[in-house]
This record gives structure tokens, sequence and C-alpha cells, in this order.
């Protein structure tokens, strides 16, 4: 190429790149305007990120779930999870899978070996955050299929999500913390299931990552409640997944559609 071409398409390049606008989402949270009263409001914002510090963490998608029910619902999420994954590293945004309690079967794994050699990062001391009960009774389990009990039925994350050579594996709160210091990750995406209990209650989900102070947004289109409706509010276990995506959005983090993540990465 003569020095005259390889300059202008130089320049071009760089042009493109100033000019590309940064993506965004649509974060959506709630918040009690008046303290004198039980009424919540939805907020909306305009949020820009830089996918170079994001991550996406893929919480407990197991291969099989002890609940029919979870089954029939996490099949239907990964379908649409896959690409959603596949767009986030092409943006360079880091992909965690977290299927907790299957580190066994990744032992061998490059992306498993990967986290694990990364130095260890003290958290800073945990902010005191309190929230009140869920807005749900899970105290069975929150299986909505009769006759399904309760017991460990998963080895591996579901072979329908691809565990790409650039990403990583881990289920520890510590592990995962220790990636996004190294990575300068500075916001976590969160998908998976399930909302009223793993997305917020494992050591490396929203609930103990808020507290260490790091920017956390569920994807509410890309998760799931353990719900059974002959429980209380008795709802439909849709309004009932609905219900603990308020109570996130309440208490501790907005919450933004994955369609429009994926259309802002691109």
């Amino acid at each position: 190429m003569r020095k005259s071409a390889a300059w202008a398409l130089a320049i071009l390049s760089a042009a493109a790149l100033v000019g590309r606008e940064e993506p965004h989402v649509t974060l959506r949270s709630r918040v009690h305007l008046f303290h004198t009263g039980e009424e919540w409001s939805e907020v909306r914002s305009d949020f820009h990120f830089d996918p170079a510090k994001s991550a996406v963490i893929v919480c407990d998608m197991w291969d099989r779930h002890w609940c029919t029910g979870a089954n029939v619902r996490v099949a239907a999420l990964v379908k649409r999870l896959d690409p959603l994954l596949e767009a986030a590293r092409k943006s360079g945004m880091v992909v965690v899978h977290a299927p907790s309690d299957t580190m066994a079967y990744y032992a061998n794994a490059p992306q498993r070996a990967r986290i694990l050699k990364l130095p260890q990062v003290a958290p800073p001391q945990e902010q005191q955050i309190s929230a009140p009960p869920l807005p749900i009774d899970d105290s069975d389990g929150g299986c909505d299929t009769p006759g399904d009990t309760e017991h460990q039925a998963w080895k591996c994350e579901n072979p329908g999500l691809r565990i790409a050579p650039e990403d990583y594996i881990s289920d520890n709160g510590q592990e995962i913390y220790n990636l996004l210091r190294a990575r300068g990750v500075e916001t976590v995406f969160y998908t998976g299931v399930h909302a009223n209990m793993c997305i917020l209650n494992r050591s490396f989900a929203i609930r103990q990552m808020t507290k260490w102070g790091v920017r956390c947004i569920l994807l509410r289109d890309l998760t799931d409640a353990m719900y059974n409706p002959k429980d209380a509010p008795h709802v439909s276990h849709q309004r009932g997944t609905e219900l603990v995506v308020e109570y996130i959005e309440k208490f501790w983090s907005p919450t933004a559609l994955s369609t429009d993540l994926k259309e802002g990465l691109k």
C-alpha cells in the first residue's frame, strides 16, 4: 500500500473511532419519593458504559435443575442469552460463567485455571445496606411443578451456552472480585437464575458485589424466579418474578433489558 493511502486509511479509522457513540442502556430503578408514604415511583436513566470496563456474569445456568418448571424456563433463556454473550465478547466485555457447585467439573479448564492465577485483592470494607424481606414466599423452594423434590441435579453449565477461550469460570466471590480489579471492570451485568435466590445471595452476586462498591445491573428479561403461585402473595409465576425484579430495583441495583444492551453494543 502506498504511504499516502495508508495515511488516509489511518485518518479515516481514527475519525470513525472519535465519532463512535459510547454504548448505553436505559436503566430502570425505583425510588421512595415521599418517606411519609408507601408509594414507590419507577424512574429511568440513560446509562453510558465502556465495554472494556464491563462484565457479564452468568449465574447458575445449570445443565439441569431439580425443578421441571425451572428447566423449561432456563431452556428458553439459553436461546436468548448465548447470542448476547457473543455480542458482549465482540465488544470487549469480560464474560464470567458462574455455575455454582460445579467447579470440580471444570478443574482442568483453562478458563478456570486463568482466574485462579490472578493476584488476590482485598475487597473494601462492606457498605452497610439493609433491605426488607422478599415480596414472595419461597420458603418451600419455590418450585411450581408438583412432585419435584429438592436435590443437586446439576453437574455443569447448560451446554447451550458456549464458554469461549477468553471467558472465565468461577463460583467464588473473592475470585471474581480479583478478576474485576485485574481487568479494571467498573460495571457488571447479571443474568441467569434465580432472581430471588442465587442472583441476590451468591458470594459473587448482586448483594455482595454492591456492598463491595461494584456497580451492578440485572438484565431483567434474562432471569427468572423460583416461585410457586400457591404461595404468598398468590400471583402468577411471571408476576412473582416481576415482584422480585422490582424489589431488586428498590433496594439493590437498577435493571436493564438485554435487547437494549445488545443493541447498544452494535
